[in-house]
């Protein structure tokens, strides 16, 4: 869809792109998440790229979970070229139109799968799909969830917005194998006009749900660019979180820990 508020991100993205993203920021280590292609030579792509990039802790890579040998799939992929990069795997659920997708018994065979493989798994979702989230979690107890973009919460819809939002996230907190990606945040809110206000009761509430062991930091960037640069990003959670009154130690939680156990990364890079 040729829609001209999208021109930030009509482009190809790369490696000296994101460098640039990250300068002066402190980010020293990242994970390169799917990008909404879905075909299998991303994930190579992907990989053969991290395998490049000091900058790159891992991958999360997309996934059909209803692969009749997602085993083999995914175990050709540890064993490839960069396949020791492969952390994670993320299939575009938000775009599912089966609002009982992952509900699904073949679906939860693709998770259990994941999971045997050692992987994390990544949840896109809306926030009228958490529900269904919820279900999976609880028939997968074995597997990682990592929930992207805090569900996609209305922000723009204001209060009435929050409040969907908080009581269809409740319940899915409440399930021990899920973890938040505090991201996606400024694009949920108005482009033009957010402000870390419009933020902080999200963040506020992620973190009195997930608790800082189960909460991470994610730019989604280049996506955010709709709305913010990287650093802008970064600036309005380290905000966000300020007001929380969390210690020094729960910060770094959130900002490096959290992601390191879920993706089982290498803090040193190497």
């Amino acid at each position: 869809m040729d829609q001209p508020a999208l021109a930030p991100i009509r482009r190809d993205f790369g490696v000296a792109d994101l460098r640039a993203a990250l300068a002066g920021t402190g980010v020293r280590l990242t994970v390169l998440v799917e990008a909404g292609r879905c075909d299998a030579a991303e994930v190579a792509e992907f990989l053969a790229i991290a395998d490049e990039t000091a900058e790159i802790a891992g991958v999360v890579g997309w996934v059909d979970l209803t692969d009749h040998d997602l085993a083999g799939t995914l175990a050709g992929q540890l064993a490839g070229p960069g396949g020791r990069w492969l952390v994670g795997t993320r299939a575009q659920v938000q775009g599912e139109p089966d609002p009982g997708y992952l509900g699904r018994p073949d679906v939860h065979g693709g998770l259990s799968t994941v999971a045997t493989a050692g992987l994390a798994y990544d949840l896109v979702v809306r926030v009228d799909q958490l529900g269904g989230a919820v279900t999976a979690a609880r028939a997968v107890p074995e597997l990682t969830f990592v929930l992207d973009h805090l569900g996609k919460p209305a922000i723009r819809a204001g209060a009435e917005g929050l409040r969907r939002w908080r009581e269809a996230i409740t319940p899915l907190a409440a399930e021990p194998n899920v973890l938040a990606k505090l991201s996606g945040l400024v694009t949920e809110a108005d482009w033009t006009q957010w402000t870390v206000e419009d933020l902080r009761p999200y963040v506020a509430t992620a973190v009195e749900l997930f608790g800082p062991g189960r909460l991470m930091v994610g730019s989604d960037w280049p996506v955010c660019l709709l709305a913010a640069r990287y650093p802008d990003v970064l600036t309005a959670l380290d905000t966000a979180l300020a007001a929380t009154g969390l210690s020094p130690a729960e910060l770094a939680e959130i900002h490096a820990g959290t992601a390191i156990r879920a993706y089982r990364l290498d803090p040193t890079g190497a």
